[in-house]
């Protein structure tokens, strides 16, 4: 068993979130008069906390920002969060990690009530000890934050534990806890954006990612 416990980002790992959010983040710069028609120039949100990408990537201040979020969550929380897709293989190799004694832990930058109802939308949520996400009064927000909390709720040694995701926020997350590190090719990190993060470990698909955690099927 390569680690017992493993911590899974969500969007962009477990499952392809993209029309969801988009759409909500299309909808909150609507509000503020900025139109985008093309749905793909605002994948670089799914990953990063929200309040980061409006900061960065529109120059919105911290309160601009903060209502840009609250204006997403208005499309995100009723129809967003269902404009999503599991990827294949994904909840076969959750219930084989299980089974095999690992834990799943969800570690994501999505506030932890919305990580939980999509876990239970699409059936997998079973398969997880714990969903770690962000808090939606800004307390818990980054990736780093979130895997803190995760090692303090189980009470376990970051060296226990390996991040699987596949931004760099989660492979610099993890080296900020301590965590060893695993990228996944699919999901939405831009080109050269995981080599540059090195992480200790890269898969290009789920089956390469099931052998490197509990072995050949």
């Amino acid at each position: 068993m390569f680690r017992k416990y493993l911590f899974f980002d969500l969007d962009g790992t477990l499952t392809d979130p993209m029309q969801g959010i988009t759409r909500s983040v299309q909808y909150a710069l609507h509000h503020f008069g900025i139109e985008v028609e093309d749905l793909n120039e605002l994948c670089p949100f799914i990953g990063p906390p929200l309040t980061d990408s409006f900061r960065e990537r529109y120059g919105m201040t911290d309160a601009e920002a903060a209502e840009a979020v609250a204006k997403y969550r208005e499309y995100y929380a009723p129809k967003g969060i269902f404009e999503n897709e599991v990827y294949p293989g994904i909840p076969g190799l959750l219930a084989a990690t299980a089974a095999a004694g690992c834990v799943n832990v969800m570690a994501t930058s999505k506030p932890t009530p919305f990580a939980r109802q999509i876990a239970e939308h699409f059936g997998f949520e079973q398969h997880f000890r714990l969903i770690s996400g962000s808090t939606f009064d800004g307390t818990r927000t980054t990736k780093a934050d979130v895997i803190r909390h995760a090692l303090g709720f189980l009470r376990i040694d970051p060296h226990e534990a390996v991040m699987i995701g596949d931004r760099r926020y989660d492979i610099e997350g993890a080296a900020q806890t301590g965590l060893a590190s695993v990228a996944v090719g699919w999901g939405y990190a831009s080109p050269g954006e995981l080599e540059a993060a090195r992480p200790d470990h890269f898969v290009t698909d789920v089956a390469a990612l099931r052998r490197l955690l509990i072995g050949p099927a």
